[in-house]
């Protein structure tokens, strides 16, 4: 897959994108694996959460998805979710607000009847040329809603959550071995991945899971909105698979680890999806 120069401007939106990426996990089969469990996603209107959210539903699930203001992005992924006959909540708003993160906890169980799986996902970048760009707007910014929301979010939800939950949380490969054009991205991502071990010890005794899926490239709207136009056009070809992946690639990964019946005896876990990368960490 080769991507031709583009741009939008941030958030950005699955239309506009060429080729269209897949995830809509139209290939997929699903097994009953999450069967009547409620979700709620993070950042899942479109790319990896999108993909989540219908793999989740073929599995069972019913589903919740917190978004910042991609409207049409995220009807698409209820639309999806819905014809697999689970229910799908819309939760708009910003998710770098403390409040807004507890809000869409309490909206999900009362949407839902509960909470059984919480996908962390929601991201935020933006290309820099020099260290010198970095302001302290964006480095706060990109902090409050690329881990302090994970922290939030997973707070509030801990008092909903039973034995036998799962925590899923999106890192990345920049947060194994940093990138100089998106340094508070990787700072952020690196993050995500140590609180993941640290959130694993802690919810053990409880019986909750928390692993973390830590992605290469992956043609998403976060790409052609952040990115320069040259960069979009080589993006993803320096792994040795020579593409990004598409988000049905990633979210049987999300699946695995919330299914009990697949994944009981992991936590603390970081999967490095890299196209073929070897591992940095």
């Amino acid at each position: 897959m080769t991507q031709p120069p583009q741009s939008q401007q941030p958030p950005g939106e699955t239309g506009p994108m060429r080729p269209q990426p897949r995830d809509t996990m139209s290939d997929y089969v699903g097994r009953d694996l999450l069967r009547d469990r409620r979700a709620l996603i993070t950042g899942g209107d479109s790319g990896i959460g999108r993909a989540v959210a219908v793999a989740f539903a073929k599995e069972g699930a019913d589903v919740a998805i917190a978004y910042l203001d991609e409207d049409s992005d995220a009807e698409r992924t209820a639309e999806l979710v819905r014809e697999q006959g689970r229910k799908c909540l819309l939760l708009r708003g910003d998710l770098a607000d403390s409040a807004h993160c507890a809000q869409v906890v309490e909206d999900t169980v009362r949407g839902l009847g509960g909470l059984d799986l919480l996908v962390n996902n929601v991201a935020t970048q933006q290309e820099l040329e020099s260290f010198e760009e970095l302001t302290e707007e964006q480095w706060m910014r990109t902090f409050d809603v690329n881990i302090h929301s994970y922290f939030r979010v997973t707070a509030a939800a801990l008092r909903h959550l039973p034995e036998g939950a799962a925590i899923v949380n999106t890192g990345s490969v920049n947060g194994l071995r940093g990138n100089k054009k998106l340094i508070d991205y990787s700072a952020t991502k690196g993050a995500v991945h140590t609180w993941t071990y640290a959130m694993a010890q802690v919810l053990a005794p409880r019986g909750i899971r928390v692993n973390c899926v830590a992605p290469g490239p992956v043609w998403t709207p976060l790409i052609p909105s952040t990115m320069s136009e040259e960069h979009v056009e080589k993006f993803g070809q320096n792994v040795p698979f020579g593409r990004p992946a598409d988000p049905d690639e990633l979210a049987p990964s999300f699946v695995f680890l919330a299914a009990n019946q697949l994944s009981s005896y992991y936590t603390g876990e970081v999967i490095a999806a890299l196209g073929g990368e070897t591992h940095p960490g």
